[in-house]
């Protein structure tokens, strides 16, 4: 293109950057970025976006950082997509702090957050919350989500799993329970993951039939418990010496080609160390399993 005297514009550099950036080609990405503002192509705000975006997916935050008040400094407006890129950046270095400021200033400039933006924080605020839970994050993260309710974005799965994971680890289920319930109202269906997290957390804190009743709900509700549920129920009831409904479920796991987590030491050293007279054929299908063996 370039050898026939047709010179490229700032879209096709951009289309060029963008693809380079997608494979994962981000030093090429960087380089041909440089190379544009040297041919005298000035990047507009997609070209700096993007290339921040991989930069920042690259762990090159320091690099992104600069690229940004480059931009600034050029008088090009970052967009919501900018921001979004370079708080995850920063959240991938635990710079929760430094992420807060880059909210407040794209807020500042009236780029309003996202359903992105929103999720990122809410993350941040319940990462933070389970080492500084004293400060307040989880509740940041509460009050970030329902001021999310009040506008006309609408939490989506993500966020509900992160709030419902966050509040069940801090031991409130009474919250979790409101969250959990949350779904059904805004017409979302718990997937595994979310209906696997507010089982673990009802095991944590001993209510098993409770998360025995929410186990048997996902098959009704049309999400089948996977290899993961089974195993977190199985441990629950193990680790609160409920053995006989634990072996139950076991054998439910076995008949559907499940397997116990070989890395899970309450479940795995549990089956490998059981006597196999103990165990039912009829409710388990490892009669073969000796104590001792391995």
């Amino acid at each position: 293109m370039v050898a026939r005297g047709c010179q490229p514009d700032v879209h096709t550099y951009t289309t060029i950057i963008n693809g380079l950036c997608k494979i994962g080609e981000t030093a090429a990405a960087a380089g041909l970025f440089k190379k544009m503002g040297e041919a005298g192509c000035q990047p507009d705000v997609v070209t700096y976006s993007t290339i921040i975006d991989s930069l920042c997916k690259d762990r090159r935050v320091n690099e992104a950082l600069d690229i940004f008040s480059y931009m600034k400094a050029k008088g090009i407006s970052p967009n919501i997509f900018t921001y979004n890129s370079l708080i995850q950046g920063l959240c991938n270095f635990s710079q929760w702090r430094e992420a807060s400021a880059m909210l407040n200033e794209m807020m500042s400039l009236n780029i309003m957050p996202n359903v992105v933006t929103f999720s990122l924080l809410i993350n941040i605020f319940c990462k933070e919350g389970n080492v500084f839970e004293a400060q307040g994050y989880l509740a940041n993260a509460f009050r970030l989500f329902r001021a999310m309710q009040s506008t006309y974005l609408k939490p989506n799965m993500v966020m509900y799993n992160i709030l419902i994971d966050a509040t069940c680890k801090s031991g409130n289920l009474k919250e979790a329970r409101k969250l959990f319930s949350e779904l059904f109202v805004q017409g979302l269906q718990p997937n595994v993951q979310i209906y696997t997290t507010i089982i673990n957390g009802l095991c944590k804190e001993g209510l098993l039939d409770e998360a025995l009743e929410a186990f048997r709900n996902m098959e009704e509700d049309g999400c089948p418990p996977n290899e993961f549920s089974y195993n977190v129920i199985i441990r629950g009831f193990l680790q609160h010496k409920d053995e006989s409904r634990a072996v139950q479920l076991i054998g439910e796991m076995r008949e559907k080609g499940f397997s116990y987590a070989h890395d899970d030491s309450s479940v795995g050293s549990w089956m490998m160390g059981v006597q196999a007279t103990y165990i039912d054929d009829s409710c388990l299908c490892c009669s073969s399993i000796k104590q001792g063996e391995s």
